[in-house]
């Protein structure tokens, strides 16, 4: 239920190349390599058959990104003065088990590659960067997005990638006032002639008080455009609506959320959720949440996931973790318990689990 132009050669005297080569030093600017590394052995009891969708047996299998994706990015800011400041990000996903990209829409920028100005009065992106429907439930997840057993492999197995890498996109951010703050954003199709093509739009609304957030977002998009060439599909035509809530209470955050993906012409699914972390100690962090998603076209296609975590971090930048989950499909219904590896499971039960180790640099 988830589903040239020629070469041309040109002289350029010298001293026109270092004119423009060393921009002029009248503003503080910085710019940061960031990235993470992650890698995992996953296990499942059941492995679906892509092409009879029936069970394949058990896995043993090496994951890039078991908890986390892994990735490298470059983000930098220019202050301009009177509060005002350039930024930009450029940052790519990338699978350590081949030395290729993932966890983004295939290119070698695909996760976010924007420029922007921020301001006391908000702040404006243009490029490929997150919608605020997908920071709404980021920021309202069970167990944090890992990778396994959360609501990551519901949102990829539901739409891919629509809605998370937004190509052709243009954000503004208020700042918060009064505890609330609001976003929006609307993605180009790209296509002369027809404004409609691959046209996406999304919207949040947080509120803070203290250690509650509540937050509230919904996301509308269209296919086709430009950005139905990409390597992973991020077109997918589906509505999407969440509210959530995060809660934390000195070492216990608690967390629920509900979200629907409605795809044009086919299923309409409603995940509920809800679960919670504890900071056992400095060094030590467990987790729990459950997912429980219906087919509101046919509720006789349902599924139950449960998954637990917990994480040791042997310094600030190297942790590691192990999580183990559970999923059960009724029905057409084929929850998968991992992004990577598992996307989607077979009917029944399966069980699973994933241990690895995480670097952030």
């Amino acid at each position: 239920m988830k589903r040239a132009l020629s070469p041309v050669n040109i002289v350029v005297p010298p001293l026109i190349c270092l004119a423009f080569a060393i921009p002029a030093a009248h503003a503080q600017s910085s710019v940061t390599l960031y990235g993470v590394v992650d890698a995992g052995i996953l296990y499942t009891s059941k492995t679906v058959n892509p092409a009879t969708g029936q069970n394949a047996g058990h896995q043993f299998s090496m994951v890039t990104g078991g908890m986390t994706p892994s990735l490298f990015g470059l983000k930098g800011t220019e202050d301009l003065g009177g509060g005002l400041k350039a930024i930009f990000a450029l940052e790519s996903g990338i699978d350590i088990a081949s030395g290729g990209f993932t966890d983004s829409n295939g290119n070698m920028f695909g996760r976010q590659a924007w420029v922007g100005l921020a301001s006391p009065y908000g702040t404006v992106k243009a490029g490929v960067q997150f919608s605020p429907f997908v920071l709404s439930l980021i920021a309202t997840d069970a167990r944090d997005v890992s990778y396994f057993g959360s609501g990551v492999p519901l949102y990829v197995g539901n739409v891919f990638v629509t809605g998370i890498f937004n190509a052709n996109s243009v954000s503004y951010t208020s700042p918060t006032i009064g505890g609330f703050q609001g976003a929006a954003m609307l993605a180009l199709g790209g296509v002369a002639g027809d404004f409609q093509a691959g046209r996406q739009y999304s919207a949040s609304l947080n509120y803070t008080y203290g250690p509650l957030l509540i937050s509230a977002a919904m996301y509308n998009g269209n296919a086709g455009g430009t950005a139905a060439s990409t390597p992973v599909p991020s077109t997918v035509p589906f509505t999407g609506r969440t509210i959530g809530a995060s809660y934390r209470y000195r070492d216990l955050t608690v967390k629920a959320s509900f979200v629907n993906y409605k795809v044009s012409g086919s299923f309409d699914n409603r995940v509920y959720s809800g679960g919670l972390s504890y900071q056992i100690t400095p060094a030590v962090n467990a987790d729990a949440g459950v997912w429980y998603t219906s087919d509101g076209n046919d509720t006789s296609n349902h599924s139950i996931m449960a998954a637990a975590g917990l994480t040791y971090s042997l310094s600030a930048a190297t942790l590691l973790y192990g999580q183990f989950g559970f999923v059960n499909n009724h029905g057409k219904m084929n929850t998968g318990l991992s992004t990577n590896g598992a996307l989607f499971g077979a009917s029944g039960s399966t069980f699973g689990s994933a241990v690895g180790i995480r670097h952030l640099f």
